[in-house]
């Protein structure tokens, strides 16, 4: 859907025409919701400007003030877009899997979950993407992969190696799926995937390079399009986070970080 480059004003073409009065409490959240469904319905699509403040507030029947913190939120949920200048305006904008990830993952924070919960999804969910990562990562998704093993065991045998590098790792795997869906989840699970690696750490704090070896042997698989080893290794790998978040007692000095 084009939009003229004018502000929608009352006669002209454009978006303006999109948008009714409100008149209930809250209504800068109900100015919101008729933008939002317009964006689902596809009458609003990326590249849209929106209608300038002052005729959204004619359209609307409501104060600039309250225009203005409608397209805040707009803006902060990555619906819109605000630019300045002789062509500015308020443009809608396509939200990036890494904005709705963020957006996601704030909300699994709130929520009443454990180490042991969150590695039984993984199981599910890393699992069940490999078919996809072996199939389709690409020769840069490997060289990636494999730059980030380096590092691992480079600051392994220094000792600054970290849990956000392994969620780093299987955040990349992950991605090499190549489908937004599957990335936007990723990003929602990155902080609830680092607490689970941490508490696992302080589960067993005899850690060793074998989930770093792990992730090496992973990307082999990968490589070489081996979907049976990968899947073999990608479980052995996180039965083990699990174990030790059951039962700390169980771990060995071998168990390295998943």
């Amino acid at each position: 859907m084009s939009v003229a480059p004018s502000d929608g004003t009352p006669g002209g073409k454009g978006t303006g025409d999109l948008f009714s009065p409100v008149s209930v409490d809250r209504i800068s959240e109900v100015i919101v919701e008729q933008v939002r469904l317009l964006i689902r319905e596809g009458k609003l699509v990326p590249g849209d400007r929106l209608p300038s403040e002052r005729s959204l507030c004619e359209r609307f029947g409501v104060s600039r003030v309250t225009v203005r913190e409608a397209l805040r939120v707009l803006e902060a949920s990555g619906l819109v877009e605000i630019r300045v200048g002789a062509r500015g305006g308020a443009f809608v904008t396509q939200p990036s899997s890494e904005r709705l990830g963020k957006g996601l993952a704030e909300l699994l924070t709130l929520a009443p979950m454990t180490a042991g919960d969150v590695t039984e999804a993984r199981m599910v969910f890393e699992l069940g993407i490999l078919p996809l990562v072996v199939e389709r990562a690409t020769e840069k998704d490997i060289a990636d992969l494999r730059a980030l093993v380096e590092q691992s065991l480079t600051e392994l045998e220094n000792g600054s190696y970290t849990m956000a590098m392994s969620a780093a790792f299987h955040v990349r795997v992950a991605s090499c799926a190549h489908n937004p869906a599957i990335e936007m989840l990723v990003q929602t699970f990155h902080g609830p995937l680092l607490m689970s690696l941490q508490q696992a750490r302080v589960a067993a704090p005899l850690m060793g390079p074998r989930g770093a070896h792990e992730h090496f042997e992973l990307v082999e698989a990968i490589e070489q399009r081996d979907i049976e080893r990968a899947q073999t290794i990608m479980r052995r790998h996180l039965q083990r986070t699990a174990d030790r978040l059951a039962d700390p007692s169980s771990a060995d000095p071998d168990d390295g970080e998943e």
